[in-house]
């Protein structure tokens, strides 16, 4: 993980709650469902969920997934797809309240 973003994640001061939503035969899932538990790993304010999105048809409904990976963050802030863990830190920092606009150091 480049620095500037590790530091984004260690910056997070309120909790977090992600979830990502998978199947089995999704090829691209693992890499949202590594990134997600990585930043949980590196600040314990930030939970991170795998959620196998057939065998949890309730979870999947209410969010509205119809591909995967979907990516929930507080309830909030969502997205589909594989996307780099600066990007997938953006939208972690507007979940919380933090300006999406702000810069960010080079990595």
């Amino acid at each position: 993980m480049p620095p500037a973003v590790e530091a984004m994640i260690r910056g997070v001061e309120e909790s977090v709650h992600i979830q990502v939503f998978v199947t089995p035969t999704c090829p691209y899932c693992p890499l949202m469902a590594t990134a997600a538990h990585r930043f949980a790993l590196i600040n314990q304010n930030i939970t991170a969920d795998v959620v196998e999105a057939v065998e949890f048809p309730e979870l999947a409904h209410r969010y509205r997934v119809m591909t995967v990976p979907k990516t929930v963050i507080n309830d909030e802030v969502e997205f589909e797809g594989v996307i780099p863990e600066r990007e997938f830190a953006e939208f972690l920092l507007k979940a919380v309240g933090v300006e999406e606009n702000v810069p960010l150091p080079d990595e």
